[in-house]
């Protein structure tokens, strides 16, 4: 029979506690007054844990053994990348915002008798819906104007909000931020173990190995299955002839960032066969379950395909957790928030099990070797 201590709750734990409870309410406090200037550093910290792996390929291919050549190797291939996917995609979005802002514009003016859709629909999307305003910000002479604003903005704009400029200022330094974390990823890596005590680095790391894969099946594994997801939707939406293909596929892709939150999409796609129906070359319900197919078809690739080989296995948390945990750090911080959400919410489960769970089951154990 062995019996168990167990420290009591006196004073000196009491003050521990309330001292670790105030550190961490100061600890939310600073970070949400000082997220402003925090945002490009952990805009940069995801960038650069994002590249990482392209820099490790960069260096077994080309048999690199200092970080800096791979790292601006890396950069250039996705600038390189990004330029041309704009220089091809751009196009092809100005055309598709050009047709949608045609139809938008029939739409509202057109009286339309859609089998089993029933007249107060399209009563109510034109009293709440002002297609007028939002065809004219989707036409080519929008886009035009926009981009010529753009590059031909003046210096007196500029100077007068000193706000605009630093907010310019502040994104212009996540470059600065990404390239020298790059350089340096694995000496920072290794920085932030000797900032453990060495009493706690036991759990810590244990810890940390669990925020790490995570983050992994989170930030790179997800964010790699959004992209196949968002192209895949696209293909799809422009092989029917979907207008918005591009963006409404892409659009659909992020929204997957998060499980099962590209349902919030179909809201819109049907919107978009409402108002596509205008033309008359394919009737609504044509276009809505060719769009349904779609959906179903790449659901299926995604369960079947992507999430297993990619991601390995489901993510440790369910996804009502992910939108709690999303909505709370969210308010809490913001976009820094909506960034280390799932990251906060791993580690606090993970000490929840640590210290509470296990605790509790190993008392629950000893009291029965004591019966």
């Amino acid at each position: 029979m062995s019996m168990s201590y167990q420290e009591p709750y006196n004073l000196d734990r009491t003050v521990r506690l309330v001292i670790n409870c105030v550190i961490f309410i100061c600890a939310v406090w600073l970070v949400n007054v000082l997220k402003g200037v925090l945002l490009p550093f952990f805009v940069g910290c995801l960038i650069a844990y994002l590249l990482e792996p392209f820099v490790q390929f960069n260096r077994e291919l080309l048999r690199l053994r200092g970080r800096v050549i791979a790292t601006l190797v890396t950069l250039f291939e996705m600038t390189f990348f990004f330029t041309m996917l704009c220089y091809f995609i751009f196009p092809m979005i100005i055309h598709e915002s050009a047709q949608m802002a045609s139809m938008l514009k029939a739409y509202a003016s057109t009286e339309l008798h859609i089998p089993f859709v029933p007249e107060s629909l399209h009563a109510f999307l034109r009293r709440y819906l002002d297609f007028e305003l939002i065809a004219s910000k989707l036409s080519r002479e929008e886009w035009t104007r926009m981009i010529e604003d753009g590059l031909s903005a003046s210096w007196s704009v500029i100077s007068g909000s000193i706000s605009f400029v630093m907010s310019i200022f502040s994104w212009a330094i996540v470059l600065l931020y990404v390239v020298f974390i790059m350089i340096d990823y694995e000496r920072i890596s290794k920085g932030f173990r000797h900032l453990v005590m060495p009493k706690y680095r036991k759990i810590v790391f244990r810890i940390a190995r669990d925020v790490k894969m995570s983050m992994n099946r989170y930030f790179r594994g997800q964010a790699l299955v959004a992209l196949i997801v968002g192209v895949l939707f696209s293909i799809g939406f422009l092989i029917i002839g979907l207008p918005m293909a591009i963006v409404l596929g892409m659009f659909i892709g992020l929204l997957n960032m998060v499980p099962y939150l590209q349902l919030v999409s179909l809201l819109p796609t049907t919107v978009i066969c409402l108002v596509c129906s205008v033309s008359g070359d394919v009737s609504f319900w044509t276009l809505f379950w060719e769009c349904m197919a779609i959906y179903i078809i790449v659901q299926a690739i995604q369960d079947l395909i992507l999430t297993p080989r990619i991601i390995g296995k489901a993510m440790s948390m369910n996804p009502a957790i992910i939108f709690l945990s999303l909505s709370i750090w969210g308010t809490l911080l913001g976009l820094i928030g909506l960034i280390i959400a799932i990251p906060l919410t791993t580690l606090l489960l993970a000490y929840y099990d640590e210290y509470v769970i296990r605790h509790l089951e190993s008392d629950v154990s000893e009291k029965d070797e004591i019966c």
